[in-house]
């Protein structure tokens, strides 16, 4: 049954503290769609929620599923509310530009043309299986996993002008046989050990809200904790700690960065053509030395800025480029249409050259993941016996 959208309502947001265009298309996320130029549809916490991105503030409207109209009424409706926590908004955006420009001559050149990017706070454990399809892999193929994901795995919600809304599936969804075989089937290649293994781990093996309590322990028993996870390395664990588990100072490194580190900042760091852990750990500390605390939060800024979807708009002056803004969102409309028919037209030639496609990145997504496990799995091992011995 198809639901009618419900009034828009305003979040009073200026582009300067939050800019969807680039937030919601810089990798944090990687499920938000453009269902209109200049609207963001999203599935979060049991519901369909869009955005619009205004000159002042923000518009939003939600859509619950049926059987929960109450939920829609203003006195119970907390979509406010789920979005000021999702965007972490208690954060004084402008404030920490201001610092960060203060302290560092690049980002103060970057800062206006990208202003209003901020870090999400988002579901701990969508964001690790989100990272874990991110190991040898881009922005475009990542969305369409998660999708599939949803898709195939997740509650349906809603169906909002002929599309079908699904909210991310609960790590139970995806503890039970055959999931990995699924996955295999829909694209995921070697990733789909990995996400099958997390999730029994985490339905089976931990008790609920585990992922969640470790917003409230300190940064680096979080990040040693996640790496007990299959398929999370270090910078998995970074990127789950400053996006989902309020740790700001921690900065995921890939080699994207680590070419910001030395082409932006001169970094010379340590000798080698490979990013291993001691690189790692110094482009990290060289970075939370220069911007304070909230380090990971000025990384995501220049992150954004470097990513080759944004090129049309890296020189540009004004906050907000409506023209830019609306040429990246059809591109983007025209990509997702490219996508569903290719899909349609997959045929049995296409099928074998997508299946050997995936065993080159097998092999090399294994070493990716391998090799950042392999540095830490000591630590791990450490902190495990300590576990048993403060047990016994």
């Amino acid at each position: 049954m198809t639901i009618a959208a419900p009034l828009w309502s305003t979040l009073p947001v200026p582009p300067t503290e939050l800019c969807l265009d680039k937030v919601l298309r810089c990798g944090q996320s990687f499920r938000w769609k453009l269902s209109a130029p200049n609207e963001w549809t999203c599935t979060l916490r049991g519901r369909v929620v869009t955005l619009q991105q205004e000159p002042s503030h923000i518009k939003y409207r939600a859509v619950f599923p049926p059987g929960r109209s109450d939920s829609t009424t203003p006195t119970n409706d907390d979509t406010e509310e789920l979005l000021r926590d999702y965007f972490n908004l208690s954060v004084n955006l402008e404030a920490l530009y201001s610092h960060w420009s203060s302290v560092d001559p690049n980002f103060l050149k970057k800062s206006t043309t990208f202003a209003g990017i901020r870090i999400l706070r988002q579901d701990p454990w969508e964001n690790v299986v989100s990272f874990i399809c991110s190991s040898n892999n881009n922005i475009s193929r990542i969305s369409q996993m998660v999708n599939n994901l949803c898709l195939h795995f997740g509650p349906h919600l809603a169906t909002i002008d002929s599309i079908d809304y699904h909210d991310f599936p609960e790590p139970s969804a995806l503890a039970v046989p055959g999931v990995e075989q699924r996955l295999r089937e829909l694209g995921f290649g070697y990733r789909a050990k990995y996400i099958a293994k997390a999730a029994l781990l985490v339905a089976n093996e931990r008790v609920p809200g585990w992922l969640n309590s470790l917003r409230k322990v300190s940064y680096r028993e979080a990040h040693d904790t996640l790496l007990e996870l299959p398929g999370v390395g270090p910078k998995v664990a970074d990127c789950v700690c400053l996006m989902s588990l309020d740790k700001p100072g921690a900065l995921p490194v890939d080699t994207h960065v680590w070419q910001i580190a030395q082409r932006d900042y001169k970094f010379k760091g340590v000798k080698g053509k490979t990013l291993n852990k001691t690189t790692y750990d110094a482009i990290g500390d060289h970075f939370r030395k220069l911007w304070g605390e909230e380090a990971g939060w000025a990384h995501s800024v220049l992150f954004t800025a470097d990513l080759k979807a944004f090129s049309e708009v890296k020189n540009e002056t004004t906050v907000v480029s409506t023209k830019a803004v609306l040429t990246a969102q059809v591109e983007t409309l025209m990509q997702n249409t490219s996508i569903k028919q290719e899909q349609s037209m997959m045929t049995a030639e296409t099928s074998r050259k997508r299946v050997k496609r995936e065993d080159v990145e097998e092999k090399e997504g294994e070493k990716e993941i391998n090799d950042g496990v392999a540095e830490t799995s000591s630590l791990v091992d450490r902190i495990k016996r300590r576990r048993r011995s403060g047990r016994s």
